[in-house]
């Protein structure tokens, strides 16, 4: 983020600036992206819901904002806007943000790039404004180029959760006072809700999210149910309990983490899987 040096009191941008009027453009597209994530699934995510919605109400009222003010203080908040909201991306891409981690797909690697328009934008702007340019210019350039280099980086190499291979035991484990189904690990296994006793729908930037369970399970102690296994589209086995495709999600990192339970995700709803102990 750019910082602002002497006082900005009479100066603004140009009455059409048209620097000022194609950031605003780039923060609608961004609060676009993040509207349409929002209501097609990420509002069921704990915290990473509110902060979705936060994102899209501050880049529509930035957008209207930097037209109608024409004042360079707001302008520079919206670069700044840019670049905390390309960090949140880059964080939960690679360790995860308030236990969401998020994987690569087209609309996120489209928001970054808007993003870093955004910074580099609006940052020129205000550098033009406050006759700044030869000073924060080259400051801003090198800022949007390393945002772009690390953005490609991150986006090259997304976290990604392991796939068990070969046959596994399944085992019982209390969360929040309910006996869930977890995996050999104690990773909570989840059923996704338009799946079938036969046949997985969750394929692509989905099995991302929520990496189906590999090869045939048997049952541990205790645990009851009736096991079996579907094939996938790619020839692959997925282990079932009771009819239900079982997967792990990218979000937990440690046994006993349930936070995928109750999101509705990538089309549909996902259910940690309750077992009922034998005896």
């Amino acid at each position: 983020m750019i910082t602002v040096v002497g006082s900005t009191r009479g100066a603004s941008l140009p009455r059409r600036s048209w620097l000022g009027i194609a950031g605003a453009a780039l923060l609608i597209a961004s609060g676009a992206i993040h509207l349409d994530l929002y209501l097609t699934g990420y509002r069921t995510i704990p915290t990473i819901g509110w902060l979705f919605l936060l994102q899209v109400i501050s880049a529509f009222l930035l957008a209207i904002a930097i037209p109608v003010t024409r004042h360079p203080l707001v302008a520079a908040s919206g670069a700044g806007f840019g670049v905390a909201t390309l960090g949140g991306y880059l964080l939960s891409l690679k360790v995860g943000l308030f236990g969401f981690t998020e994987v690569r797909t087209t609309a996120g690697i489209v928001a970054a790039i808007i993003d870093v328009a955004i910074f580099a934008v609006l940052a020129t702007a205000v550098a033009a404004a406050l006759n700044l340019g030869r000073r924060v210019l080259p400051l801003t350039a090198a800022v949007s180029v390393i945002a772009l280099a690390l953005t490609g980086v991150a986006v090259a190499t997304p976290k990604t959760a392991p796939v068990a291979a070969g046959a596994q035991v399944l085992k019982a484990r209390q969360i929040g006072g309910v006996s869930v189904l977890t995996n050999a690990k104690g990773m909570t296994l989840y059923s996704f809700a338009p799946d079938s006793a036969t046949k997985s729908v969750c394929y692509g930037s989905c099995a991302a999210y929520w990496p189906p369970v590999a090869g045939n399970a048997s049952a541990g102690p205790g645990v009851t149910g009736q096991l079996g296994t579907i094939k996938r589209t790619n020839g692959a086995t997925q282990a079932t309990y009771d009819g239900h495709p079982l997967y792990t999600y990218i979000g937990d990192s440690s046994p006993g983490q349930d936070n995928g339970n109750k999101i509705n995700l990538n089309g549909g709803l996902w259910l940690d899987v309750p077992v009922t102990a034998a005896g």
